[in-house]
């Protein structure tokens, strides 16, 4: 049986497999701790089930519009003038199946077979394999740990070329917890406006994780707005990862063209999801913030937990909820029975070892570093690293 060839232009997520890999050994009895999802581990608000509920119990359960219900794209502007302070009409937004979908959408409006998209590593994982799928060529742009992972002026316009069509990045990063402040966001600007046909997707699907003060959307600079396209959604900010509900706000070229590839592949959103949306929007951040701070008691424990490692070193990440710690100095060691080669290897040792789930850090563009989700139970995250730090001394 012959398969598209086009399968062999991407990759499996590896945050997908390694939490498959996980739940085969849960399946088999084996007491494994997931530190490798980005799902937030606390329970949607209740305003925000109700909300759905009674969408449910209205008959919401028709067809939506492909680009989702005017209430709904209203409610996406409202929150953009609040939060962020610009300036959007309904024309503009694009609702989605999760901001994976937005980000699909955007991808294949604006890259051609052959156009280059630029990528500061690390990335989220998805992100090169779907340039890849709309015929781009992703140009991975190496930072650093001592500029917390975040591309400099110098290496944008280095990395411009007649080719390029796209500039990619997310802040608050996934998986460096990076957050780009105004004033760096201003110095790439200044780079974007030499350049009037490189457009700029701007994930930021973190916003409400951010440890270190207001959100900055690039967006907010006029001279590039009209080629940026935000991306953002409800999974990370109003734990509601499988209500699976994603936008974008674009130019209204942009966001018609995002449409019209939406309205070939799944049509409208979830319907009642969608309500449940127009409530998460509109209402109260009380448990967004709740939640946020949480997450911040558990990034001070867990980078206490990390310093106690011997060889681990790590960025302290300003938003989202993951650590990135380079482990380099593991590769070449062995237990006696396995031997870590590389970053992969490392996590397959500390999955069947320690019994502890994290994600390769070359899925993200970075081979020495792996990813560690904190977005688990105190307990569990304490009990994980323990096990972690007890493996990694076997190793010689």
């Amino acid at each position: 049986m012959k398969l598209s060839s086009k399968l062999l232009k991407f990759n499996e997520p590896e945050t997908l497999k390694m939490a498959k890999l996980g739940r085969e050994l849960r399946a088999k009895g084996v007491d494994v701790i997931d530190l490798s999802l980005g799902e937030p581990d606390f329970e949607t608000p209740l305003h925000i089930k109700d909300a759905l509920k009674k969408a449910v119990d209205d008959n919401w359960s028709h067809y939506s519009p492909v680009a989702g219900y005017p209430d709904l794209r209203e409610a996406v502007c409202v929150k953009l003038k609040r939060d962020n302070q610009l300036e959007y009409v309904p024309e503009n937004i694009v609702v989605s199946t999760g901001a994976k979908q937005s980000l699909a959408n955007a991808i294949l409006a604006i890259v051609d077979d052959g156009d280059e998209v630029i990528i500061p590593a690390p990335f989220w994982v998805s992100y090169s394999e779907l340039v890849k799928i709309a015929g781009g060529i992703p140009v991975i742009v190496k930072t650093s740990s001592e500029n917390k992972y975040k591309i400099t002026p110098q290496q944008l316009e280095a990395t411009i070329t007649n080719k390029s069509k796209l500039f990619l990045f997310s802040s608050p990063c996934n998986p460096s917890g990076s957050i780009y402040s105004k004033e760096e966001l201003a110095e790439l600007v200044k780079i974007f406006e030499k350049y009037n046909d490189l457009f700029i997707i701007s994930d930021e699907i973190y916003e409400y994780i951010n440890f270190i003060g207001k959100h900055e959307s690039i967006a907010q600079f006029s001279s590039i707005k009209e080629r940026v396209v935000i991306i953002n959604g409800l999974s990370k900010g109003f734990a509601m990862t499988g209500y699976r509900l994603g936008y974008l706000a674009a130019t209204v070229e942009i966001a018609r063209a995002c449409e019209k590839w939406q309205g070939q592949f799944t049509s409208g959103t979830n319907a009642v999801t969608q309500k449940a949306a127009v409530e998460a929007l509109l209402g109260n951040l009380e448990q967004s913030i709740f939640m946020k701070n949480e997450f911040a008691t558990r990034r001070k424990r867990i980078l206490e937990l990390i310093n106690e490692i011997p060889n681990f070193s790590c960025v302290e990440p300003d938003g989202a909820f993951y650590i990135f710690p380079v482990v380099k100095s593991y590769f070449g060691k062995t237990d006696g029975e396995s031997i870590i080669n590389n970053a992969d290897d490392l996590c397959i040792y500390l999955l069947h070892k320690a019994h502890v789930s994290t994600v390769t850090g070359r899925a993200f563009g970075e081979p020495d570093c792996i990813r560690i989700s904190f977005a688990n139970s105190m307990e569990k995250i304490e009990t994980a690293m323990n096990r972690i730090k007890n493996s990694l001394a076997k190793l010689h």
